[in-house]
């Protein structure tokens, strides 16, 4: 199944789909990966050394070791130098990244990690390939280095595109994942505008009563299979340093055939609900909600359940696609604030409280609906009139 992604850049996007792998080219993509594993090792190992000795570690040094690596390494050279290449730009990225939110002063909780060790019984394989590794002939994927792959076209390409990566996920399936130039494909206007609270209770409630998402709880609905599942592993459990036995490995790909499954349903659903709200709507005024603080509390599991983060990100790409306009509204205060008069609460309502009743015009509404028209108010998109706007509300930000 072929599934647009999320976008790589202005007007990219990635389409993803299944790969046959023949036993043949199943080696060679092997024999690859092990030498793009061991230059991602050896960035890492050039990487600490030049930290501790206070010496410069750049993309063009990392170059220069992988051009000298080759000269005197014949069994890199049996390898193609693309993907290669590749990895050491993701490494720099990485890398980068890293030493920003460090420059930054974030907390550590809230920085992205220095690039680790890929082990080789963990780290599932990744190629990446530019426009100058990979081609298309006949509805085959051909790969430097003599790799040939059949593709499952499920759909057409929108384009020619300009990168491909080739991976393998938990299950042992393979896949391409292709960068393609996509063009925006309006929708007809309606005139009509949404409003889009997160929530646990409900995914999303919105300014639209037939818009709103309930809670699917995918995840509930599988919690007994897959606790089964884990016991299975746990019985199974191999010593420490022995290989698992032929069991142990079948209830650990049951496990995460099981954890694949709810991730695409959560998806699916996502998607379907993403499309009917863009379809409806020419503009959406969304809470830039990040759901991280979630996870410290006892709503933990049913807000991970919930997939809000997945969600605003079909969303937001559903929206760009389709030329939409998007808000991101600062979620600051929205559970506190009237959508009628714009006047504030002094105190914060507590979670049990679902009704939101204004103590200065009396209006009375549904906690979640009321934070929804607040999206609205504040992104500046407010049907009800310019009488009930609240002038001093900041603007949403817009993202699409």
């Amino acid at each position: 199944m072929a599934t647009p992604g999320e976008a790589e850049g202005a007007g990219c996007a990635r389409y993803t789909y299944r790969l046959r792998v023949s036993s043949t080219a199943l080696v060679i993509l092997l024999g690859e990966w092990d030498r793009c594993r061991w230059i991602w090792n050896e960035c890492c190992a050039r990487s600490k050394k030049a930290h501790r000795d206070e010496e410069k570690c750049g993309p063009a040094r990392l170059d220069k070791m992988l051009t000298e690596a080759r000269a005197r390494n014949v069994w890199l050279r049996e390898g193609s130098s693309v993907p290669q290449q590749q990895i050491i730009r993701d490494f720099g990225k990485s890398r980068a990244k890293a030493l920003k939110d460090v420059k930054a002063r974030l907390p550590v909780r809230q920085r992205a990690g220095m690039p680790k060790y890929k082990k080789k019984a963990l780290a599932d394989p990744s190629l990446n390939y530019n426009r100058n590794g990979f081609r298309l002939k006949d509805g085959r994927l051909h790969l430097a280095g003599g790799i040939i792959l059949t593709v499952v076209w499920s759909r057409e390409l929108p384009a020619g595109p300009s990168s491909v990566r080739i991976y393998r996920d938990s299950l042992g399936h393979w896949y391409s994942s292709f960068v393609v130039p996509v063009e925006v494909q309006p929708l007809p206007r309606t005139g009509a505008m949404i409003g889009i609270d997160w929530g646990v209770k409900e995914t999303a409630t919105t300014t639209s009563d037939h818009h709103d998402l309930p809670h699917a709880e995918h995840g509930k609905k599988t919690a007994a299979k897959l606790a089964h599942y884990q016991r299975m592993m746990a019985r199974r459990k191999p010593p420490r340093g022995q290989a698992g036995s032929r069991g142990y490995r079948e209830a650990k790909k049951l496990t995460a055939k099981l954890h694949k499954k709810v991730v695409r349903q959560r998806q699916d659903t996502g998607r379907k609900w993403a499309k009917a709200v863009n379809r409806d709507h020419d503009a959406l005024a969304v809470e830039d909600f990040r759901p991280k603080f979630l996870a410290k509390t006892t709503m933990a599991r049913k807000a991970a359940d919930a997939a809000i983060s997945a969600t605003k990100r079909e969303l937001i790409t559903m929206a760009r696609k389709h030329g939409r306009v998007v808000h991101l509204v600062h979620p600051a205060h929205t559970t506190m604030d009237c959508a009628q008069c714009g006047a504030r609460t002094k105190h914060a309502l507590p979670l049990s409280e679902r009704t939101y009743t204004c103590t200065a015009c009396g209006a009375v509404s549904s906690r979640d609906k009321n934070s929804a028209n607040v999206m609205l108010v504040r992104a500046g998109l407010n049907p009800a009139g310019a009488d009930r706007g609240r002038p001093d509300a900041p603007p949403g930000r817009q993202a699409a």
